[in-house]
């Protein structure tokens, strides 16, 4: 899926994070989400490759990345470490300044990144998201339905891991075979995401993750609200996602970072394998 790329692990101060590079030109990160791997982006990636050095990276915790021991305050799972990771591997592939596409909760990772470093990040794209301080400040019934798991995941150690990890395949294959459309997300996609899913500690990883989302996240979110991103940010999103309900997207970024463009695509959550075409294309137009 990735014909062409290069496969490092890169040892930051933190983990390890596994990551295909591949392709000339100003660098690229590609950041994925839930539950995937940086696989999500392999029908964008070798496409943007021939304009730019992209580097698709697994998250902390995530794909064949490192998976550190979790602490209390969850502190190893917050979007502040995860960007750190990501701030340090594009250091050591030599690249002071990149240009930034994420989704989902590689698209919280961004956003955190573009706080935390923000004279590296030359221009953002994210796909599908809202602020975490947002999305929990505005919880309805209807994305309580839709995004159930955010709220699963962050139960206590270790129900969620013991309740997914008795039908651990079956769980992540629910999460794309809603579709009914195989083309979507072929065989050989979920089949990988389902691999790295059933590594020890994986799904204790990703709990992690979402209980630092519910916790310690906001925390530094609220630390820092009013501090906006300086680089010029896309959002593209779903009009069946969590990040346009009952909310204009644009409306809230706009509190958020300086310069914020974007528009909705027709499909669902997985823009990136739903709308390949338009994706590539608005981050082509976007990245110059």
């Amino acid at each position: 899926m990735f014909e062409g790329f290069e496969q490092q692990q890169i040892v930051t101060s933190g983990t390890t994070i596994n990551l295909v590079v591949g392709g000339s030109g100003p660098p690229l990160l590609l950041l994925h989400g839930y539950p995937q791997t940086h696989v999500m982006w392999h029908k964008v990636a070798p496409r943007l490759a021939q304009q730019y050095t992209v580097v698709a990276a697994d998250l902390r915790g995530y794909g064949d990345s490192g998976k550190p021991p979790s602490d209390p305050e969850h502190l190893t799972y917050s979007k502040k470490a995860m960007a750190q990771d990501q701030a340090e591997v594009m250091m050591a592939l030599g690249f002071d300044t990149f240009y930034l596409a994420a989704h989902d909760r590689g698209a919280r990772v961004a956003h955190r990144l573009t706080l935390d470093y923000p004279d590296r990040i030359r221009r953002l794209t994210l796909l599908d998201i809202v602020p975490t301080r947002e999305m929990f400040g505005n919880v309805s019934k209807a994305f309580a339905l839709s995004a159930w798991h955010w709220f699963f995941l962050a139960q206590p150690y270790d129900l969620p891991e013991r309740l997914i990890g008795g039908a651990s395949d079956y769980f992540l294959r629910s999460r794309f075979d809603r579709t009914g459309d195989p083309s979507v997300f072929p065989a050989e996609a979920v089949d990988e995401y389902a691999r790295c899913f059933e590594i020890p500690g994986a799904i204790h990883a990703i709990c992690e993750d979402y209980r630092a989302g519910a916790g310690i996240d906001l925390v530094h979110d609220e630390a820092d609200y009013g501090r906006k991103i300086t680089a010029p940010l896309q959002v593209l999103w779903s009009p069946r996602g969590g990040a346009s309900r009952g909310r204009d997207p644009l409306a809230v970024w706009h509190e958020y970072a300086t310069d914020v463009r974007g528009h909705t695509l027709p499909c669902g959550h997985y823009l990136a394998e739903e709308k390949p075409d338009e994706v590539y294309d608005a981050i082509r137009t976007f990245f110059v």
